[in-house]
């Protein structure tokens, strides 16, 4: 019997939260709220310009994965 190949995906998770998240929507719920959507818009499209796929969200976090780490990195540091 052939031995079969296994096909091998390298997957690179950036994986987002809010310092403090919490603390500043105790302190103004409104205006966090509102920086928060207006960054997450922000950090959504790099992360599409940078190849990437957002898989998760919850709260104040964002997951998103990328076939490459260099373009992981570049998202990040962008953001």
């Amino acid at each position: 019997m052939a031995e079969e190949r296994l096909e091998r995906k390298v997957t690179v998770i950036l994986a987002t939260d809010v310092a403090g998240y919490s603390k500043h929507v105790e302190q103004d719920e409104s205006l966090t709220i509102k920086t928060f959507n207006a960054r997450e818009a922000m950090l959504r499209q790099l992360i599409t310009d940078f190849r990437g796929r957002v898989f998760n969200t919850g709260g104040d976090s964002v997951l998103a994965e990328f076939a490459s780490a260099v373009d992981a990195v570049e998202c990040a540091a962008a953001f």
